[in-house]
């Protein structure tokens, strides 16, 4: 196992390090701080570096009131894949779905997004849906762990 920092972006070169990854790995879905500054205050979000250097980021959507169904999403930056690190992103944001309460497993990603479907369909994970939202043209994969 690395030694891999996990920190939640509590400040503005952390939030900006956390949209940094996502604009990298998501470009159809490109957030601004601000819409960062808003996701931070109801999922938690955490930036991952090892050493000085900024590997990836996680997000996990906790449960609804009337749901015990999770959103768990890692992301490594493309030069930062194939060495483990995805892993380990993704077993600390199942941890903490479980932590809060979650019985039920899900992520998305990117349709053009090779890497991360193939991680996780190899991570147990089946597909659900494929979809459109509406006015976009990017694909997006709903998949659910088995």
């Amino acid at each position: 196992m690395s030694t891999l920092l996990f920190r939640r972006p509590a400040d503005e070169p952390g939030l900006e390090a956390w949209r940094h990854v996502h604009n990298v790995i998501v470009p159809p879905a490109a957030l601004s701080l601000d819409e960062v500054r808003e996701r931070a205050g109801r999922n938690l979000l955490e930036v991952v570096h090892l050493g000085d250097v900024l590997v990836g980021c996680t997000t996990v959507r906790p449960p609804k009131e009337d749901s015990s169904t999770a959103t768990v999403i890692a992301r490594v930056l493309p030069e930062h894949r194939g060495r483990g690190f995805g892993g380990e992103l993704y077993e600390r944001g199942l941890e903490q779905a479980r932590t809060l309460g979650a019985e039920v497993i899900e992520t998305v990603v990117l349709a053009s997004n090779a890497d991360g479907l193939r991680f996780a369909l190899k991570h147990g994970f089946a597909e659900t849906e494929r979809y459109v939202l509406p006015g976009d043209t990017a694909e997006w994969v709903d998949l659910r762990l088995t």
